[in-house]
């Protein structure tokens, strides 16, 4: 007997077909608003065994899953063995000069993390007339043009932002170490320019300085 062709098409392609429907039913269950929650086919490792911050946790007396490091835990890359480039100070004296040799890279970074902590209360130039003395006119940062802060030794000024001083709260959390030897590179450059005179420019250069007077 001759089979019909169309039927032995028809089963060739049943089981393609059904895969089909029952793939196209799976995701159209991913559309629209859920209110039941999705069968869970992997779990994506939502679930881990692991410790999480605050959590309850009977393994420990104290029942936390937060740790308390063990005493003496120094953070990678924070030994701070070189106290005068990690402090500012060498035994109880401020360092007299930066322990980081200054470069145009140091001084472009010294800037800009000047304009983004320093400028809000002692403006670009340092003078501090930046926008938080202008509305509260009781906070009246330090003008870092002065004379007794230009006498400050650099391990000073690095306390001083490291330690906060007066009105001016710490900046340690926020500014790296290095970022703070930065800072203070950069407010010597200002310091110069502001006390500046005609014989601190280079003489090729003062030409066009004068025409510009």
């Amino acid at each position: 007997m001759k089979q019909n062709p169309l039927l032995w098409l028809s089963g060739y392609c049943a089981l393609p077909l059904a895969a089909i429907v029952v793939a196209l039913a799976f995701l159209s269950g991913c559309s629209g608003v859920q209110r039941d929650p999705p069968v869970e086919v992997w779990d994506d490792m939502k679930r881990q065994g692991k410790f999480k911050p605050q959590w309850e946790n009977d393994l420990f007396a104290d029942h936390r899953d937060s740790r308390v490091p063990p005493a003496g835990t120094v953070a990678r890359g924070h030994l701070g063995e070189d106290t005068a480039y990690s402090t500012g100070f060498v035994g109880d004296m401020y360092v007299g000069k930066s322990p980081v040799p200054v470069t145009i890279d140091l001084l472009k970074k010294g800037q800009a993390k000047f304009g983004t902590y320093c400028t809000p209360c002692h403006d670009r130039e340092g003078t501090g007339q930046g926008i938080v003395p202008t509305r509260v006119p009781s906070w009246q940062p330090s003008n870092l043009m002065e004379d007794r802060v230009v006498q400050f030794a650099d391990g000073d000024i690095f306390n001083v932002i490291t330690e906060g001083r007066r009105t001016m709260p710490p900046y340690k959390y926020q500014i790296s170490v290095e970022d703070r030897w930065a800072i203070v590179a950069y407010l010597r450059v200002l310091q110069r320019a502001a006390h500046g005179s005609m014989g601190d420019v280079p003489q090729d250069q003062k030409a066009a300085l004068e025409k510009m007077n």
